[in-house]
């Protein structure tokens, strides 16, 4: 196998919905993005073999190719628009891995794009027969259909109510992981972790969603989102948001050639499927399931981020691994930065590469899960 490097990445600031980059349409944030990131890799455009996109909720139609072509890269370069929702982005990390692995290409972008802002509205045709199930009338539908049987605009929230009803989850443990989160981000945003790869986009030059003043008083005042004895609500649940962010990847023997320095070595990816109703446990799923194919275990990494989709996703974490909470999410989670959803398996893959060099560290490990039960991991070496 071609070892495979990673030589640098780059994101937008993550905007809330309506916020920062509402009027930005996600191939033009991520063709900005693309095209800074190669001027400073020293990379020119001819040379990628290709370009992975993930994205969950734009207008279709390989997107990605629409970004290629709006950063101006040859009409020759290939683009695969990935749709793993919340792990798509992960997924074109995995996939343009697999390519250099195999030998079927030297440089390739991988990361993802998405607009909450500028979702389109979707309509089942008449005579499909979910065109009268949906929750608004004539056909109309937000939220794909993750499982047989299950229609429900709110699904992927229900699912993380559904797990922590199973694992008997306090609230007081999800808001020590929402303050937590709050807190770690406001630190990083100040020390300026990710001022080197982040690109202002317009006006928009800073993550919206951190609140350094999150407090247990603000948790308090919030209702559970469904009644009375649950406990979802929109602390513990991260917010809707705007975004892009890639990596460049590259074979050994193209750094060599054009005497480039990468930031870290990809050692392995995994994908994993599980119980689509309760899509929260994928991250940690996964996580294990590659560690375990790696003869590896968390106390082996000097940094681990999962996607903070739900809080309850931190908790199980700190339930099964106590001891190694002090390389977990070090700069906080989406429960803060937020979640646009094709492009958080780039995003958490940038905040690894930080999280490595600010602990000195050598393995790091980013994962997230996405609806309908699907995971997706990635396991790295800092050089």
């Amino acid at each position: 196998m071609e070892p495979v490097y990673i030589l640098g990445g780059l994101r937008t600031p993550i905007a809330l919905k309506n916020g920062g980059l509402a009027s930005v349409r996600p191939e033009i944030m991520g063709a900005k993005v693309c095209r800074e990131l190669l001027t400073r890799q020293h990379v020119e455009p001819a040379s990628l073999s290709g370009i992975f996109v993930g994205n969950a909720v734009g207008t279709g139609g390989n997107i990605g190719r629409l970004m290629s072509l709006e950063a101006g890269f040859p009409e020759t370069v290939p683009v695969l628009t990935v749709d793993m929702q919340c792990a798509s982005a992960a997924a074109a990390i995995s996939l343009a891995f697999a390519k250099i692995s195999a030998g079927q290409g030297d440089v390739f972008l991988a990361g993802g794009i998405e607009s909450a802002s500028l979702q389109p509205l979707r309509v089942y045709a008449p005579q499909d027969e979910r065109y009268g199930l949906t929750s608004n009338a004539d056909g109309v539908y937000y939220t794909a259909q993750f499982a047989p049987c299950d229609l429900r605009p709110d699904t992927m929230l229900r699912s993380a109510e559904k797990v922590m009803e199973a694992e008997h989850v306090s609230k007081s443990e999800l808001d020590a992981w929402v303050l937590r989160s709050h807190q770690q981000a406001a630190m990083a945003q100040k020390a300026g972790i990710f001022a080197d790869v982040m690109l202002p986009i317009g006006t928009c030059c800073r993550d919206e969603g951190i609140k350094p003043n999150m407090s247990q008083r603000l948790l308090d005042r919030l209702p559970p989102l469904f009644g009375k004895g649950t406990l979802l609500n929109a602390g513990n649940a991260c917010r809707i948001n705007d975004g892009a962010a890639f990596l460049l990847l590259a074979s050994k023997s193209f750094c060599q050639r054009h005497n480039l320095t990468p930031q870290a070595e990809i050692l392995r990816t995994a994908s994993l499927g599980g119980n689509p109703a309760e899509s929260p446990r994928g991250a940690q799923l996964t996580a294990e399931f590659l560690l375990r194919r790696q003869g590896l275990t968390f106390r082996d990494l000097a940094a681990i981020e999962f996607n903070e989709a739900f809080a309850v996703i931190d908790v199980l974490f700190a339930r099964k691994y106590p001891d190694c909470l002090d390389r977990y999410n070090r700069f906080g989670g989406a429960l803060a930065y937020g979640h646009p959803y094709g492009a958080s398996g780039a995003i958490i893959a940038l905040q690894t590469l930080a999280s490595l060099r600010v602990a000195d560290g050598e393995l790091g490990l980013f994962s997230i899960a996405g609806a309908g039960g699907m995971g997706e991991a990635v396991l790295i070496r800092s050089i």
